[in-house]
């Protein structure tokens, strides 16, 4: 799989858990092909029933902009965040996302592409991509606004202020907190 992606199987639940502590899982191309080869798997292997996206003490600082300035600009292809969402997207049985710590950027917008996210109360989402002068990736934009309502997606999306796992359930981003 990937040295920064730890799968393991039990009871028809694949986990897919990001292992980069000491960058606070902020995601690489490598990690996000290993995620999506994870879930290519899963989906024909007949006995796993859900798969988790986990993180350890946090869910992912999101890009690791350092790899991909490097490499992304000159791909032919979509990026790897895109084709890993797309997976998603696609993936015939139920993603779960279990959320501890923060989910920046890429890791708020992955959960709006899951069916189910559980997070924890004292976790701490942002979507900083205006603060960045970047444009929100994976429709987030139009996926945010239809979870929590266009006002607040937009205040969270122009602001970039963090908000925590109990304001995300309310808001109705996540089932549960």
């Amino acid at each position: 799989m990937n040295e920064h992606l730890h799968k393991s199987f039990e009871g028809g639940v694949l986990t897919l858990r990001l292992t980069r502590p000491e960058k606070k899982n902020a995601l690489t191309r490598a990690m996000y092909d290993g995620l999506a080869q994870g879930l290519r798997v899963a989906a024909t292997h007949d006995e796993t029933r859900v798969v988790i996206i986990a993180g350890g003490a946090d869910f992912t600082a999101g890009n690791d902009l350092s790899d991909f300035a490097a490499v992304e600009a000159d791909k032919p292809r979509p990026g790897a965040a895109f084709e890993f969402l797309e997976e998603i997207r696609a993936f015939p049985k139920p993603v779960v996302a279990a959320v501890r710590g923060v989910a920046v950027g890429i890791g708020t917008t992955m959960l709006l592409h899951c069916d189910a996210v559980v997070v924890a109360k004292q976790a701490r989402l942002q979507m900083p991509f205006a603060r960045l002068a970047l444009v929100p990736e994976g429709g987030s934009s139009l996926l945010l606004a239809q979870r929590v309502g266009t006002a607040l997606a937009n205040w969270w999306l122009m602001s970039g202020e963090a908000f925590s796992g109990e304001e995300a359930m309310r808001a109705g981003l996540a089932l549960r907190a």
